[in-house]
């Protein structure tokens, strides 16, 4: 398939909108959110186009490691530039768009075996559910390290740059919560329709995976459960965010990159 081409046009696209972003974060342009979302989602139509084709390519909903990196990626970005529309977090596209693009040139030449289908409406839900939780969650992440950095250079005075760009620290933080809620929602959704439509979930090889996201959903509940009770925040908030994620991924991604990138090449 031609997809080079393609992903090396997304990637200009991507490159494009996160440097002016990030130079509008150091106060070296204006703010130019229509021209970021613009070739935002020329990339991202690009980035879709080229999932679907891998998908296609494969044979199977249920892909493998590289092709799933670019389609979590290719969704985390659409989901961004929607809420970006509602919500103060276009900023992280300084971060999400050339580690989208990265992922989607890697993808597209890395070789991956191909699956059987076996999809159903219910395991299209599962997938569905946890393509997006994994999107909304990593945005949560890329949020929460935009808050550290905030909350740290305000204990240390230090209020010049990125921080001079930022919306208020409280903004930052409550677009955190909502994010976390809604991504705990999905995330809680995949793991029930997880339990519902695949036969066994904590077979041998998707034991990994069942056990780390139920971990990772501990996390964020309890964060989110400290958060209303007991007004967790600041610092305690970003760390317990990033872990969370952390164990997410490795829920996602860790078994496919052993199987199919380190065992593949021993």
């Amino acid at each position: 398939m031609q997809a080079l081409p393609l992903a090396l046009m997304a990637f200009v696209f991507y490159i494009a909108a996160a440097s002016w972003q990030g130079l509008a974060l150091l106060r070296r342009v204006p703010p130019r959110d229509l021209l970021v979302r613009g070739l935002g989602s020329l990339a991202a139509l690009l980035h879709a186009l080229i999932a679907v084709g891998l998908i296609l390519h494969e044979g199977s909903l249920l892909p493998g490691f590289s092709t799933s990196a670019v389609l979590a990626t290719g969704i985390a970005v659409i989901v961004l530039l929607g809420a970006s529309l509602f919500k103060p977090v276009l900023n992280i596209a300084t971060a999400l768009f050339p580690f989208a693009g990265i992922v989607l040139l890697l993808g597209i030449e890395m070789p991956t075996p191909t699956n059987e289908s076996g999809m159903t409406p219910g395991i299209a839900l599962h997938a569905a559910s946890s393509a997006l939780a994994f999107a909304v969650l990593a945005i949560a992440a890329l949020q929460a390290i935009l808050v550290g950095i905030q909350n740290k250079a305000l204990k240390h005075h230090r209020i010049r740059g990125v921080v001079q760009s930022l919306p208020p620290l409280t903004t930052m933080e409550r677009v955190l919560f909502e994010m976390i809620w809604a991504g705990l929602v999905l995330l809680t959704l995949s793991i029930a329709s997880g339990v519902v439509f695949l036969e066994d979930m904590f077979a041998q090889h998707l034991v990994h995976k069942t056990v780390l996201s139920l971990v990772a959903w501990l996390v964020f509940a309890t964060l989110l459960l400290c958060h209303h009770r007991l007004g967790w925040r600041g610092m305690r908030a970003v760390r317990w965010t990033l872990t969370g994620y952390i164990v997410l991924l490795l829920a996602y991604f860790g078994s496919k990159f052993v199987l199919e990138i380190l065992l593949a090449q021993s």
